[in-house]
């Protein structure tokens, strides 16, 4: 049966999930989602923690967990990997139909070791080799010192979702580290088409941020201010686009191709409307073009099927982007310092997340063992 996200797909689109939970995978929702078009799942450790502390379908698990070991971040793993394990197999059949083209589920890295090249190319080995499912993405981010952790993973065959990508200069650097890997498996022998990347840029938190700045504005400016608000999002996935098409729409990636290397994705993230007076399906609207994800929170997934509004969105006004970011510098805003900003606050807040969920497990392992 049609619906939105076979509609989407026929314009080049995947439509994945920004959601996990024990519940929605023993419960079946996720396998109807499935049914009705999803064809991957994202995750992070804001996810998690709202999982785990917000019911009490994990305490079963904790409490076996718990009675075993006092080592907490074992325990958080053991309740995480299962889930996953438990996505990547309902969505395999997904992974199979489309020859790895999709059906991947995401998990992250420790979000402690954003700064930390080493430990972050260990760490997302380890968890690869762990889960030991090949529709796994391990999700890197696209900090300083995430960009060669990147690289060095794909040159080992292991799948990369790169997250909190938000400036036009770190998707260079994140396209650059994949198509460097790709080289560098291709060297030492590896199949091009068995590792897939996605580059996640993430949206509506440049709206936000930009949208605030520009209230802090002259009220004498304010017809015209008002005519930037709720732009600056869509303005920068799109030149994002352009990006995108000039690696590998172009001679660039000819070599690559055909060898079978797979292009990496732009996945559009955090795309549920923040401002309740914009639209609900904003982002999914505006950001429809082929060979691209759109990961949706279940609300704005919701509306999408609802009352989404299919085109080809994402190649329309290529000719006046550039234009936009320089009416913002005339009001003293500067994107780069805007997605800067956004890079250092995206990783506090997974960071809070995660350390937030320790503790609370720790909490409940005490409780457990007293």
């Amino acid at each position: 049966m049609e619906n939105n996200i076979s509609k989407v797909n026929s314009l080049g689109q995947s439509i994945w999930y920004d959601n996990i939970s024990k519940k929605m995978i023993v419960s079946g929702e996720l396998k109807g989602l499935i049914d009705t078009g999803i064809s991957g799942l994202t995750s992070n450790p804001t996810i998690f923690f709202k999982a785990i502390t917000g019911s009490t379908d994990y305490d079963k698990q904790l409490n076996e967990l718990a009675s075993q070991t006092s080592d907490v971040e074992a325990i958080y793993e053991h309740l995480v990997i299962d889930d996953i394990r438990a996505v990547a197999d309902l969505l395999k059949s997904t992974y199979d139909k489309t020859d790895g083209a999709d059906g991947y589920v995401s998990l992250e890295v420790n979000p402690n070791l954003a700064h930390e090249t080493d430990k972050t190319i260990e760490e997302a080995t380890r968890l690869f080799e762990t889960v030991n499912r090949k529709n796994l993405m391990i999700k890197v981010p696209a900090t300083p010192a995430g960009i060669p952790a990147i690289r060095t993973l794909i040159g080992k065959g292991i799948n990369v979702n790169v997250t909190l990508i938000f400036s036009l200069q770190a998707y260079s650097n994140v396209r650059q580290a994949y198509l460097l890997g790709l080289n560098d498996f291709d060297n030492i022998g590896g199949d091009l088409s068995s590792v897939a990347s996605v580059a996640s840029f993430f949206v509506s938190r440049v709206d936000t941020l930009v949208d605030s700045r520009l209230g802090q504005v002259d009220v004498k400016s304010e017809t015209r201010v008002k005519d930037l608000l709720g732009k600056a999002a869509i303005v920068n996935a799109k030149l994002a686009y352009q990006d995108f098409k000039k690696d590998f729409y172009s001679e660039k990636f000819i070599g690559l191709k055909r060898k079978n290397a797979r292009v990496q994705r732009p996945l559009w993230a955090s795309t549920g409307t923040k401002n309740p007076e914009y639209s609900d399906v904003l982002y999914p609207d505006s950001l429809i073009g082929n060979d691209t994800v759109n990961t949706m929170p279940d609300a704005t997934l919701e509306s999408f099927l609802d009352h989404g509004c299919i085109a080809n969105s994402l190649t329309k006004d290529e000719g006046q982007l550039e234009e936009y970011f320089n009416q913002l510098k005339s009001y003293n805003i500067n994107i780069d310092d805007i997605t800067s900003e956004l890079l250092e606050d995206g990783v506090k807040q997974f960071v809070d997340s995660y350390n937030e969920l320790i503790g609370a497990i720790e909490s409940k392992s005490l409780q457990i063992t007293r």
